[in-house]
């Protein structure tokens, strides 16, 4: 999908939607140094540990979710916040159906 317009506001939740067994993203904005991504999770749904080369703040903007960084687990809901290091192993998983904005920074 295409980036969000510029100097507008952004209703964050209307923004992406939930789909059936699926994980739905929007890209928000992405520069050269860096980009923000909006997420929709359906219950149960994921994606599988990976890594990544920079810093990324995760922003629960509703539901639940389960959030392993290097084998620890973390439980976040509606409002809740976490920094996954780079180059440190990590997933996701929707306890349940979840939204988030992901702000990755390369630096």
């Amino acid at each position: 999908m295409s980036t969000a317009s510029k100097s507008e506001i952004l209703t964050l939740l209307e923004m992406v939607n939930y789909q059936d067994a699926a994980v739905v993203s929007r890209q928000i904005t992405k520069a050269e140094a860096g980009n923000v991504t909006l997420f929709a999770f359906d219950k149960d749904q994921g994606l599988s540990e990976h890594t990544a080369p920079f810093d990324a703040l995760v922003h629960i903007l509703e539901g639940e979710a389960r959030i392993i960084i290097s084998g620890k687990p973390f439980d976040l809901k509606t409002g809740d916040a976490i920094i996954m290091p780079a180059n440190e192993p990590h997933a996701l998983k929707a306890v349940q159906r979840f939204k988030m904005l992901l702000t990755m920074i390369h630096a």
